[in-house]
């Protein structure tokens, strides 16, 4: 805890000194670490003041009786502050307070899938908009009637807070799987496609380094709408990383050199991701795992349109408001994905 406390002071020396802000990357590094340990030195604040006002009025009350009610308060609120500190100083995952990168690709179901990919793609926007996040979209191949065959998202908050894009969308990866009428569909059946999300956490420029002999990079025209070209240069770029076979691409910015950076950022945060999984898989430590194929059966979660329902198969989680959800509504089912985890980790360290 003293060292705890110590780290909370420089934090704050360190903020307060305005040729800190002048490294926006640093200032929001710092912001970002104070902002998670802020509530925990709250806590820890108010736990000790009321030990020393427990102890204080103890000593009085064998004097004064009316202080006796004051200790025995005290006595049952400094378990629910011990508690509470117990589960600030659970372990968390180093990345909730990141942005993210987020990739959307259509599955099993042709054309409805695509749309699907595109409605989900509308939900992560309208939720973003929501939460006053910034979108930036890195990448996309439009299908034929509008939808989407993948598409690739910057998300960003424009604040520094200890719970950042990651720590709400974290959860998000995985197959999403449709059930409703396709636009496409004549006689009224019902049908079931699926689209695959993954979400990656930001990483700094730092953290990964690339050997341009393991690059393959290839330059393309962007294609827009049905995949019409719309760049008369080739100006998009792919990016093939040969030891691991990640592919990246790139096409919406102005200029091949702009693409290329974009793209090599897409492929850093891609290798952090991974690096990141095997880590934690040889510490036996990883308790959920993205899907990474796009198949009908393994899915995270289905959004039921003739039932209105949305359901979450990983913490059973049902409701249904469906057409909410996809305006943007998401804090039911994240919340219930957030909470399952705390439960998990409270549980591991009790264990």
């Amino acid at each position: 805890m003293d060292e705890l406390l110590r780290e909370y002071a420089e934090l704050e020396r360190e903020l307060a000194d305005p040729a800190v802000h002048a490294d926006q990357a640093r200032a929001r590094k710092l912001g970002r670490r104070y902002s998670e340990l802020t509530p925990i030195v709250k806590t820890l604040r108010e736990l000790d003041s009321a030990r020393e006002d427990m102890t204080a009025a103890r000593e009085l009350a064998a004097e004064d009786e009316t202080f006796a009610a004051e200790a025995e308060a005290l006595s049952k609120r400094i378990p629910e502050l011990e508690e509470r500190l117990s589960e600030q100083l659970l372990p968390r995952d180093p990345h909730d307070g990141s942005d993210v990168l987020v990739e959307i690709k259509s599955g099993e179901g042709g054309e409805e899938s695509a749309l699907f990919a595109g409605d989900l793609f509308r939900m992560y926007t309208r939720y973003a908009e929501r939460r006053g996040w910034k979108i930036d979209v890195l990448d996309a191949t439009e299908s034929d009637l509008g939808g989407y065959k993948d598409v690739t998202l910057s998300v960003k908050s424009k604040a520094a807070d200890a719970e950042g894009v990651w720590a709400r969308l974290k959860f998000e990866g995985g197959v999403h799987r449709v059930q409703r009428v396709p636009v496409t569909e004549s006689q009224g059946r019902i049908h079931t496609s699926a689209a695959g999300v993954l979400v990656y956490p930001e990483v700094e420029d730092v953290e990964v380094e690339i050997d341009e002999k393991d690059l393959r990079i290839d330059v393309f025209r962007s294609s827009g709408h049905g995949g019409q070209s719309v760049n008369t240069t080739d100006s998009a770029v792919r990016i093939t990383h040969l030891p691991t076979g990640i592919v990246v691409s790139c096409q919406n910015e102005r200029s091949q050199l702009q693409n290329r950076a974009q793209a090599m950022h897409v492929l850093k945060v891609r290798l952090q991701a991974l690096a990141d999984e095997e880590a934690a898989k040889k510490a036996s430590d990883s308790r959920r795992s993205q899907v990474r194929t796009v198949d009908r059966s393994e899915r995270v979660r289905t959004y039921n349109y003739p039932e209105n329902r949305i359901s979450d198969h990983r913490v059973n989680y049902k409701a249904y408001n469906l057409d909410q959800v996809l305006e943007g509504d998401l804090d039911g089912v994240l919340d219930a994905l957030a909470e399952a985890d705390r439960a998990e980790r409270l549980a591991s360290a009790q264990g």
